[in-house]
C-alpha cells in the first residue's frame, strides 16, 4: 500500500515540476495526504473524521473549506495505493517547528474525532512526527491538547 503511494506521488511530482507553483501544491497535497492517512488507519472514516480533515486543512494550508473538500477528495483517490509516509514528510521538511507541531495536533484532532484512538492512526501520527523530526514532548503536548478538545 505505502509503496504504490510513493511511486503515485512520484508521478504526480514529476509532472507539476513543470508547473513554477509545484513546490506549493506539493505542500498542500503533503498536508491533505497525512490527514487522510491518519483518518483512514482505522479503515473506517466517519463524517466527524471527515469534517475534521476538511476544517483543519483549511486552516492549515489557508484556504477555504470548499477548496479543502476539492484537495481532500483529489488526496483521497490518489492515496489509495498509499506505500509511505516519507514522500509527504520530505516535502514538509521546510516548515518551522510550529507548523510541524500544529500539523501533527491536526493530525491527533482527526483521530480523537470520532470518539476513538486506534493503535494504528497512533502508529501513523507518531511516525510522521518522527519524519518530521518533532521533538516528543511537543508529540505529547499535542496528542493532550487534541484529546482534551475532543
Amino acid at each position: 500500500m505505502l509503496n504504490d503511494l510513493v511511486t503515485r506521488l512520484k508521478d504526480i511530482l514529476s509532472d507539476n515540476n513543470d508547473n513554477a507553483s509545484s513546490g506549493e501544491d506539493d505542500y498542500k497535497r503533503a498536508i491533505a495526504a497525512l490527514l487522510c492517512e491518519v483518518a483512514g488507519a482505522d479503515h473506517n472514516i466517519d463524517e466527524r473524521e471527515q469534517s475534521a480533515k476538511i476544517h483543519l486543512l483549511s486552516q492549515l494550508i489557508n484556504v477555504d473549506e470548499n477548496e479543502a473538500k476539492r484537495l481532500l477528495t483529489k488526496t483521497e483517490v490518489e492515496n489509495e495505493s498509499a506505500t509511505s509516509l516519507f514522500e509527504y514528510t520530505d516535502k514538509l521538511r521546510q516548515l518551522s517547528q510550529e507548523e510541524r507541531f500544529s500539523l501533527v495536533k491536526a493530525m491527533w484532532v482527526v483521530a480523537f474525532a470520532d470518539g476513538e484512538l486506534d493503535p494504528l492512526e497512533d502508529m501513523v501520527i507518531r511516525k510522521t512526527a518522527e519524519l518530521l523530526y518533532v521533538d516528543h514532548s511537543l508529540f505529547i503536548k499535542a496528542k493532550l491538547e487534541a484529546q482534551a478538545n475532543a
